[in-house]
Protein backbone atom coordinates (compact mmCIF):
# COMPACT_ATOMS: atom_id res chain seq x y z
CA UNK A 1 0.00 0.00 0.00
CA UNK A 2 1.32 3.12 -0.93
CA UNK A 3 1.71 6.10 1.22
CA UNK A 4 -0.47 8.47 -0.80
CA UNK A 5 -3.07 5.85 -0.25
CA UNK A 6 -2.12 5.63 3.72
CA UNK A 7 -2.09 9.44 3.97
CA UNK A 8 -5.94 9.62 2.31
CA UNK A 9 -7.11 6.87 4.75
CA UNK A 10 -6.09 8.42 7.80
CA UNK A 11 -7.57 11.56 6.50
CA UNK A 12 -10.75 10.20 5.66
CA UNK A 13 -11.10 8.25 8.94
CA UNK A 14 -9.95 11.18 10.64
CA UNK A 15 -11.82 13.68 8.30
CA UNK A 16 -14.61 11.50 7.68
CA UNK A 17 -17.51 14.54 8.44
CA UNK A 18 -15.94 17.02 6.04
CA UNK A 19 -15.49 14.09 3.38
CA UNK A 20 -19.04 12.48 3.75
CA UNK A 21 -20.43 15.79 3.44
CA UNK A 22 -18.59 16.67 0.26
CA UNK A 23 -18.88 13.20 -1.46
CA UNK A 24 -23.03 13.73 -0.73
CA UNK A 25 -22.79 17.02 -1.72
CA UNK A 26 -20.86 15.88 -5.71
CA UNK A 27 -22.38 12.61 -6.32
CA UNK A 28 -26.00 12.81 -4.44
CA UNK A 29 -27.60 9.06 -4.07
CA UNK A 30 -24.16 7.48 -4.75
CA UNK A 31 -23.45 8.22 -1.06
CA UNK A 32 -25.11 4.82 -0.19
CA UNK A 33 -23.19 3.15 -2.52
CA UNK A 34 -19.82 3.78 -0.37
CA UNK A 35 -21.58 3.58 2.57
CA UNK A 36 -22.85 -0.16 2.06
CA UNK A 37 -19.11 -0.70 0.78
CA UNK A 38 -17.27 0.55 3.75
CA UNK A 39 -18.99 -0.59 6.58
CA UNK A 40 -19.16 -3.84 4.07
CA UNK A 41 -14.98 -4.41 3.93
CA UNK A 42 -14.60 -3.29 7.05
CA UNK A 43 -16.81 -6.17 8.98
CA UNK A 44 -16.74 -8.49 6.22
CA UNK A 45 -12.58 -8.61 5.36
CA UNK A 46 -10.67 -9.54 8.26
CA UNK A 47 -7.99 -7.49 7.18
CA UNK A 48 -9.53 -4.26 7.42
CA UNK A 49 -10.16 -3.57 10.81
CA UNK A 50 -9.20 -0.10 10.42
CA UNK A 51 -12.17 1.71 8.41
CA UNK A 52 -14.21 3.73 9.96
CA UNK A 53 -17.67 2.64 11.92
CA UNK A 54 -18.82 3.99 14.90
CA UNK A 55 -17.41 7.16 14.05
CA UNK A 56 -18.78 6.87 10.29
CA UNK A 57 -22.10 5.86 11.36
CA UNK A 58 -22.22 9.10 14.03
CA UNK A 59 -21.74 11.47 11.21
CA UNK A 60 -24.36 9.89 8.87
CA UNK A 61 -26.70 10.14 11.74
CA UNK A 62 -25.73 13.61 11.65
CA UNK A 63 -26.15 14.63 8.10
CA UNK A 64 -29.76 13.07 8.20
CA UNK A 65 -30.89 15.07 10.35
CA UNK A 66 -29.15 18.36 8.91
CA UNK A 67 -31.60 16.85 6.09
CA UNK A 68 -28.84 16.18 3.62
CA UNK A 69 -29.46 12.26 3.85
CA UNK A 70 -32.16 10.21 4.48
CA UNK A 71 -32.59 8.59 7.40
CA UNK A 72 -34.34 5.55 6.66
CA UNK A 73 -32.03 4.69 3.67
CA UNK A 74 -29.27 5.17 5.29
CA UNK A 75 -30.22 3.32 8.29
CA UNK A 76 -31.23 0.22 6.02
CA UNK A 77 -28.45 0.24 4.09
CA UNK A 78 -26.15 0.10 6.71
CA UNK A 79 -27.84 -2.68 8.18
CA UNK A 80 -27.74 -4.56 5.30
CA UNK A 81 -24.02 -4.12 4.97
CA UNK A 82 -23.33 -4.74 8.79
CA UNK A 83 -25.21 -8.03 8.68
CA UNK A 84 -23.55 -9.35 5.41
CA UNK A 85 -20.27 -8.22 6.56
CA UNK A 86 -20.09 -10.62 9.69
CA UNK A 87 -21.51 -13.19 8.04
CA UNK A 88 -19.11 -13.08 5.11
CA UNK A 89 -16.57 -12.90 7.69
CA UNK A 90 -18.06 -15.61 9.48
CA UNK A 91 -18.04 -17.86 6.42
CA UNK A 92 -14.23 -17.07 5.81
CA UNK A 93 -13.25 -18.10 9.22
CA UNK A 94 -15.46 -21.30 8.93
CA UNK A 95 -14.09 -22.02 5.60
CA UNK A 96 -10.43 -21.09 6.06
CA UNK A 97 -10.05 -22.39 9.69
CA UNK A 98 -9.98 -26.10 8.62
CA UNK A 99 -7.62 -25.51 5.34
CA UNK A 100 -5.06 -22.87 7.63
CA UNK A 101 -4.64 -25.34 10.47
CA UNK A 102 -4.93 -29.00 8.34
CA UNK A 103 -6.39 -29.99 11.46
CA UNK A 104 -4.99 -33.01 13.28
CA UNK A 105 -2.15 -33.04 10.81
CA UNK A 106 -1.00 -29.83 11.45
CA UNK A 107 1.75 -29.04 14.15
CA UNK A 108 0.16 -25.53 14.21
CA UNK A 109 -3.78 -27.12 15.06
CA UNK A 110 -4.42 -27.48 18.89
CA UNK A 111 -7.52 -29.62 19.11
CA UNK A 112 -7.42 -29.28 22.75
CA UNK A 113 -7.31 -25.14 22.47
CA UNK A 114 -9.93 -25.56 19.47
CA UNK A 115 -12.27 -27.21 21.96
CA UNK A 116 -12.20 -24.80 23.99
CA UNK A 117 -12.71 -22.19 21.63
CA UNK A 118 -15.76 -23.49 19.97
CA UNK A 119 -16.99 -24.19 23.73
CA UNK A 120 -16.68 -20.44 24.42
CA UNK A 121 -18.51 -19.53 21.47
CA UNK A 122 -21.41 -21.76 21.76
CA UNK A 123 -21.63 -20.65 25.17
CA UNK A 124 -20.89 -16.65 25.14
CA UNK A 125 -20.23 -16.19 21.66
CA UNK A 126 -24.23 -14.24 21.54
CA UNK A 127 -22.97 -11.28 24.13
CA UNK A 128 -19.10 -11.64 22.16
CA UNK A 129 -20.32 -11.03 18.82
CA UNK A 130 -23.00 -8.17 19.94
CA UNK A 131 -20.28 -5.93 22.08
CA UNK A 132 -17.87 -6.73 19.74
CA UNK A 133 -19.86 -4.49 17.85
CA UNK A 134 -19.03 -1.57 19.19
CA UNK A 135 -14.98 -2.34 19.26
CA UNK A 136 -12.56 -1.19 16.83
CA UNK A 137 -11.19 -4.13 15.30
CA UNK A 138 -13.23 -6.60 17.74
CA UNK A 139 -15.57 -6.09 15.37
CA UNK A 140 -13.55 -7.26 12.77
CA UNK A 141 -12.29 -10.07 14.40
CA UNK A 142 -14.78 -11.66 16.49
CA UNK A 143 -17.30 -13.39 13.39
CA UNK A 144 -13.82 -14.44 11.68
CA UNK A 145 -12.96 -16.64 14.93
CA UNK A 146 -16.52 -17.67 15.61
CA UNK A 147 -16.11 -18.78 11.85
CA UNK A 148 -13.11 -20.70 12.55
CA UNK A 149 -14.16 -21.90 16.19
CA UNK A 150 -17.34 -23.33 14.39
CA UNK A 151 -19.73 -21.57 16.19
CA UNK A 152 -23.30 -22.66 14.79
CA UNK A 153 -24.69 -20.82 11.81
CA UNK A 154 -27.68 -19.94 13.26
CA UNK A 155 -26.84 -18.58 16.73
CA UNK A 156 -24.38 -16.94 14.81
CA UNK A 157 -26.96 -14.48 12.70
CA UNK A 158 -29.22 -14.51 15.07
CA UNK A 159 -26.74 -12.33 17.30
CA UNK A 160 -25.16 -10.97 14.27
CA UNK A 161 -28.75 -9.66 13.57
CA UNK A 162 -29.32 -8.70 17.00
CA UNK A 163 -25.70 -6.66 17.00
CA UNK A 164 -25.89 -4.96 14.29
CA UNK A 165 -29.41 -3.59 15.02
CA UNK A 166 -28.40 -1.77 18.44
CA UNK A 167 -24.91 -0.83 16.61
CA UNK A 168 -26.09 0.91 13.66
CA UNK A 169 -29.67 1.90 15.47
CA UNK A 170 -28.25 3.65 18.36
CA UNK A 171 -25.25 5.09 17.09
CA UNK A 172 -26.84 6.83 14.34
CA UNK A 173 -30.07 7.80 16.12
CA UNK A 174 -27.39 9.13 18.62
CA UNK A 175 -25.84 11.45 15.57
CA UNK A 176 -29.28 12.31 14.27
CA UNK A 177 -30.09 13.72 17.42
CA UNK A 178 -26.80 15.11 19.03
CA UNK A 179 -25.27 16.48 15.52
CA UNK A 180 -27.05 19.44 15.20
CA UNK A 181 -26.44 20.57 19.12
CA UNK A 182 -23.78 23.79 18.59
CA UNK A 183 -21.11 21.92 20.77
CA UNK A 184 -21.14 18.78 19.00
CA UNK A 185 -20.56 20.49 15.77
CA UNK A 186 -17.56 22.64 17.00
CA UNK A 187 -15.88 19.66 18.55
CA UNK A 188 -17.07 16.90 15.80
CA UNK A 189 -13.47 15.87 15.27
CA UNK A 190 -12.83 15.56 18.80
CA UNK A 191 -15.68 13.36 19.22
CA UNK A 192 -14.43 11.63 15.90
CA UNK A 193 -10.84 10.90 18.00
CA UNK A 194 -12.60 9.71 21.13
CA UNK A 195 -14.63 7.21 19.40
CA UNK A 196 -11.70 5.60 17.97
CA UNK A 197 -9.23 5.85 20.77
CA UNK A 198 -11.76 5.21 24.09
CA UNK A 199 -12.67 1.79 22.76
CA UNK A 200 -9.12 1.16 21.35
CA UNK A 201 -8.07 1.51 24.63
CA UNK A 202 -10.65 -0.68 26.37
CA UNK A 203 -9.64 -3.46 24.19
CA UNK A 204 -5.91 -3.33 24.59
CA UNK A 205 -6.10 -2.91 28.65
CA UNK A 206 -8.60 -5.71 28.18
CA UNK A 207 -5.99 -7.82 26.58
CA UNK A 208 -2.91 -7.20 28.97
CA UNK A 209 -4.87 -7.17 31.54
CA UNK A 210 -6.10 -10.63 30.55
CA UNK A 211 -2.29 -11.62 29.77
CA UNK A 212 -1.27 -10.61 33.10
CA UNK A 213 -3.76 -12.78 34.72
CA UNK A 214 -2.86 -15.83 32.20
CA UNK A 215 0.53 -15.27 33.04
Amino acid sequence: MSMEIISFLLDFILHVDKHLEAFVQSYGLWVYALLFLIIFVETGLVVMPFLPGDSLLFVVGALCGAGLMSYPLAVSVLLVAAVLGDQCNYSIGRYFGPKVFKWENSRLFNKAAFDRSHNFYERYGGITIIVARFMPFLRTFAPFVAGVAAMSRGKFSLYNMVGALLWVLGICTAGYFLGSIPWVKVNLDKIIWAMILIPGLVVIFGAWKGHKTSA
